[in-house]
């Protein structure tokens, strides 16, 4: 039966394109699906190519000195140096931006969505945050270096991690917002109607119907744009991200590093890759296979975030 009736939909589908066509086929349509197909197979031939050279290079490390290339610090030889200087910079990066950028962006979203009235004060404020989401990432490293580094330094300490993170929270809270914006208008009017006709205020209708029904795209969002930020190299380095040599081993939770020097993997990624000696361009792909790790590790754990919501929801 089942069949059947997706036969006979499939039927009428078929059936009503052709009365709307014409009967003709429709081959621009055809050419331009094509084409599409063909640019997605380039990227993954080429994104294929670039992961395999990576793991290829960057095996022999893990191979022969997995432990120390994960525990040690940077150094002036390939076959010493390690990463786990650059990890505790690119951890304490993405806790900025959490703290950051996900209440502020979901709150500024939520109140754009809900609150604000649809004139042209709302526009000019949508416009201008999607502008800011198309910024190139070495203006805020600019607004990092002039604001939080330089006239901010009694409260960041000028060159740490602290102004690094902040400006990076900045960097993608548009990004957050435009997100979050589109998960909350996503949410079906009904819910509300249906919220606000048994006598719930605009208050209990965000937090019971709105915010729980956008919650899987506002992750999804917030992880795409912390993976942005933790793969920033050009605001670091305005921001005063250390190249060479950093003293001290403070362990990955100690916060009294928020007021140190510090790197990142994206910054080490780039100075052991131009570095022309042997060696560092296997610790270099290492680096990089650590990198997306770590990026692989924060969506699996929004998707599995994401499916738990959508089951709660439905």
């Amino acid at each position: 039966m089942a069949a059947t009736v997706g036969i006979g939909a499939d039927h009428a589908r078929r059936s009503v394109r052709d009365q709307l066509t014409g009967g003709q086929r429709d081959h621009s349509g055809r050419v331009f699906q094509l084409l599409l197909l063909l640019s997605l197979g380039v990227s993954l031939v080429v994104l294929a190519s670039l992961f395999w050279d990576v793991l290829v290079t960057g095996t022999s490390v893990f191979t022969s000195r997995a432990e120390s290339f994960l525990t040690g610090g940077i150094r002036s030889k390939a076959a010493t140096s390690g990463v786990f200087q650059a990890i505790k910079g690119t951890f304490w990066i993405g806790v900025f931006v959490v703290v950051l950028s996900f209440p502020i962006g979901v709150a500024s979203a939520v109140y754009l969505e809900e609150y604000a009235s649809k004139g042209l004060l709302a526009r000019m404020i949508d416009v201008n945050i999607r502008n800011l989401a198309g910024v190139p990432s070495i203006v805020y490293g600019i607004l990092g270096l002039a604001l939080f580094v330089q006239a901010m330094d009694s409260f960041t300490g000028g060159r740490t991690l602290t102004a690094a993170g902040i400006t990076l929270a900045i960097l993608v809270l548009p990004i957050v917002i435009i997100t979050a914006a589109e998960a909350v208008r996503a949410v079906p009017d009904t819910l509300r109607e249906a919220a606000y006709g048994i006598g719930a205020t605009r208050s209990e209708v965000v937090r019971t119907q709105v915010l729980p029904y956008a919650l899987p795209g506002i992750i999804t969002g917030t992880v795409l744009a912390l993976a942005r930020a933790i793969g920033e190299a050009a605001p670091l380095y305005l921001c005063g991200a250390v190249t060479g040599l950093l003293p001290g081993r403070e362990a990955l939770l100690d916060p009294s590093q928020l007021q140190e020097r510090f790197t990142a993997l994206p910054v080490v990624i780039a100075e052991w890759a131009r570095n022309p000696r042997d060696g560092f361009s296997e610790i270099a792909a290492a680096a990089i296979m650590v990198m997306l790790v770590i990026v692989l590790v924060m969506n699996t754990i929004a998707i599995v975030l994401r499916t738990h919501y959508e089951k709660k929801r439905s």
